[in-house]
């Protein structure tokens, strides 16, 4: 059985007192309804000198948030916080970056319910939306970020891309996506030898395959459709960020790369923000790093795609 993957609203508006737990076995859906109740001091009688120290969790901390997050929800059929109506994965999520310190005791604090705001899906795609999302999208790239990748040098996804600062686009995508891409897909025996070397001498050849320079602009980093949720006003709001300083054609690749975002989007962004004349034709480019990504971490058809996507630059 997969993880539970989303928590859907069954109030219209307004903080709901229930919820649906949706379980996926494979195509089968299994919902549960699941009553909410406010949240309480997950310390409760640990002392606070024993559950946080200089402002991380502790492991004794970490032990009375993991019961008070999974445990008590399982046994009393009650989720934690109706105001705050993350999925189990997410919630495993939050307790695992206070274990590793990602996040301090302190800022988890902060995290306040009653500033959360709910959004209220079940929006369709409009064409003022589309167009609204595009300028807005264009408005977020607009502003620079300080480097390509990550002053704090923090990686990327589950196969820990790094992140270090680069002066251009070029060594970014070279040094910090292609190659060690290239690396792992040979680790992992991911890609045929053959499509390995042709990702090198494509890394090598980034002056003349990606357009005019850019400076680097602030990245969702990760989207495609299912990272955007529509709400019935037909508002857009992202989530799941990769975020990071990048060119901000990879965030248009991305986001044809699954299709799900309407030309209506494209068209105002150029027109608020507009793009280097052959950015479609670079597309593909953009679009080699997350293919390979799939062909390491799911194989399968995605492999293929990898190879052909590959081949182009050949």
């Amino acid at each position: 059985m997969d993880v539970c993957t989303s928590l859907r609203a069954c109030a219209a508006t307004g903080r709901p007192s229930h919820v649906s737990h949706v379980h996926r076995h494979g195509d089968h859906e299994e919902v549960c309804d699941i009553e909410l109740q406010p949240v309480e001091d997950a310390r409760g009688d640990l002392p606070e000198a024993e559950y946080e120290q200089d402002g991380i969790v502790t492991a004794a901390g970490m032990e009375r948030l993991r019961v008070f997050l999974t445990e008590v929800p399982a046994a009393t059929g009650k989720a934690w916080d109706g105001s705050l109506p993350l999925a189990p994965a997410r919630l495993a999520e939050l307790v695992a970056l206070l274990h590793r310190g990602r996040i301090s005791g302190e800022a988890a604090k902060r995290v306040d319910p009653e500033r959360l705001e709910w959004i209220d899906v079940g929006g369709g795609r409009a064409e003022s939306g589309e167009a609204e999302f595009g300028r807005r999208l264009a408005e977020l790239h607009d502003t620079d970020a300080p480097c390509f990748g990550r002053t704090d040098g923090r990686t990327t996804g589950s196969l820990a891309l790094p992140n270090d600062p680069s002066d251009s686009w070029v060594e970014f995508y070279a040094e910090r996506r292609l190659r060690p891409l290239a690396r792992l897909a040979g680790d992992r025996a991911a890609l045929a030898p053959a499509s390995i070397a042709a990702l090198e001498r494509i890394a090598a050849r980034l002056d003349a395959l990606g357009g005019p320079p850019q400076p680097p602009a602030r990245l969702h980093g990760d989207l495609w459709a299912g990272n955007r949720i529509v709400d019935r006003s037909g508002r857009s709001w992202l989530i799941d960020p990769a975020a990071h300083g990048g060119h901000r054609e990879f965030d248009l690749a991305m986001m044809r790369l699954f299709g799900g975002f309407g030309a209506e989007a494209f068209a105002a962004y150029d027109d608020e923000f507009p793009l280097a004349d052959g950015w479609e034709q670079r597309v593909p480019l953009h679009q080699l790093a997350p293919l390979i990504v799939h062909a390491i971490k799911f194989g399968g058809g995605y492999v293929d795609t990898a190879a052909a996507a590959i081949r182009r630059y050949r």
